[in-house]
């Protein structure tokens, strides 16, 4: 038995498809806002650390690249921290 085969992937079938979002990847909207940024800090501070990493690894321009994004993941860092000690009432680590 043959398959019918599927269209063509076009950018009008890529945008008539409804968008349906994955449940593993939604955030909770019960979600307190210090549970969500306290989460957020700790992602960013995990990017941070994983962008230095790899800046390791790395000579020259794309070496200075990833250590420019570093920087403006630690910049968001910050001030989500900052965004969570307004909301917590207490400073963050």
């Amino acid at each position: 038995m043959s398959k019918t085969p599927d269209p063509p992937v076009t950018a009008a079938n890529i945008m008539a498809t409804p968008y349906t979002p994955n449940a593993m990847f939604q955030v909770n909207p019960q979600t307190d806002t210090e549970s969500l940024l306290a989460n957020a800090c700790e992602s960013l501070a995990s990017a941070s650390v994983m962008l230095c990493d790899f800046a390791g690894m790395l000579e020259g321009p794309h070496r200075q690249t990833l250590l420019g994004i570093a920087q403006v993941v630690m910049l968001g860092e910050l001030a989500v921290s900052q965004a969570l000690e307004h909301v917590a009432g207490v400073p963050s680590p």
